[in-house]
C-alpha cells in the first residue's frame, strides 16, 4: 500500500506544470545563460566558473523541487480531507510522512541530473567518477531540511498561502545560500545572516566537493542540525494538523 501511495503521489507531482517549469527547466535555462557568459572564467581553487555555476543551479533546482513538491500538495491534501482518509487506512502516521518525504526526495533528482547533464554536454565539465558520485549524494541528501520545511509549511498554512510562502522561501534561501551570486558581494552583515541558514551550508557542501573532493565539517553539522530541527517541526505540525482535521 505504501508503494502504491508513493507511485500515485509521484505521478501527480510530475503532471504539475509548475513543478516542471519552476524546478526543472528554469535552473537549466539559467545555467545555460550564465555558463555561456562566465563559464570559461577561472574561479576559486582553480575551478572553472562553469563548475561552480553547475553547483549553484543544481542546488537552486533541488531546493525548489524539495519545497514545491511538499508544501503545496501537503496543504491541498489537508484541505481536501485526504489526510483524514489516510488516517483510517492501515498506513500508520509515520509511514505517511516518510512516504511523502521519500516522494519529495525522489522529485529532487531530475533537477540535479539535468543540470549535471547540461554542464557535461554543453560546457564540457569533467570530474572523476567518485567526485561526481559524492557531489550527487551530498546535494541529494542535503535537500532533506528543505523537504521538511515544505511539509511544515503544508501542515501550517492553507493551499492559497502555502504556495506563495514556499516560493518566497525558495527565493530567500537561494539568495542567502549564494545560489544566485556570492553572498560576499552583499556586505558583512548580510553574509553573517546567510551563514546561519541551511541553504548557505548546503551550497558549501557542493562547492567543497568540486573544489577538493572533501566536505567541511561545519557545513555537514549545520545541514544535519537544520534537518533534525525542521524534521521535528514537520512531525509536530503534521500531528497537530491531523488532530484538528
Amino acid at each position: 500500500m505504501m508503494l502504491y501511495y508513493a507511485w500515485t503521489e509521484a505521478l501527480r507531482t510530475l503532471r504539475n506544470r509548475r513543478y516542471t517549469i519552476f524546478v526543472v527547466l528554469f535552473p537549466v535555462a539559467l545555467y545555460l545563460i550564465n555558463a555561456g557568459i562566465y563559464g570559461d572564467q577561472p574561479g576559486a581553487a582553480g575551478v572553472r566558473q562553469s563548475v561552480y555555476l553547475m553547483v549553484q543551479m543544481a542546488g537552486y533546482g533541488a531546493l525548489g523541487a524539495s519545497m514545491m513538491s511538499s508544501a503545496v500538495p501537503w496543504a491541498q491534501e489537508r484541505r481536501s480531507g485526504w489526510l483524514s482518509h489516510l488516517r483510517i487506512t492501515p498506513l500508520p502516521g509515520w509511514a505517511i510522512v516518510v512516504t511523502k518525504l521519500a516522494i519529495a526526495m525522489l522529485l529532487v533528482l531530475p533537477s540535479l541530473v539535468l543540470v549535471f547533464a547540461v554542464a557535461v554536454l554543453q560546457q564540457g565539465v569533467s570530474m572523476p567518477l567518485g567526485r561526481w558520485a559524492a557531489l550527487a549524494a551530498v546535494m541529494w541528501l542535503g535537500a532533506i531540511p528543505f523537504v521538511a520545511l515544505g511539509l511544515a509549511i503544508g501542515s501550517l498554512l492553507s493551499p492559497e498561502a502555502a504556495q506563495p510562502a514556499a516560493v518566497l522561501l525558495v527565493f530567500a534561501l537561494s539568495l542567502l545560500g549564494g545560489l544566485w551570486f556570492p553572498v560576499e558581494v552583499m556586505g558583512g552583515t548580510f553574509q553573517a545572516i546567510a551563514e546561519l541558514t541551511p541553504s548557505y551550508h548546503y551550497a558549501g557542501l557542493g562547492w567543497s566537493v568540486v573544489a577538493s573532493g572533501g566536505l567541511a565539517l561545519g557545513d555537514v553539522l549545520t545541514v544535519t542540525g537544520w534537518g533534525i530541527a525542521l524534521g521535528g517541526a514537520a512531525a509536530y505540525l503534521y500531528r497537530r494538523a491531523t488532530v484538528r482535521a
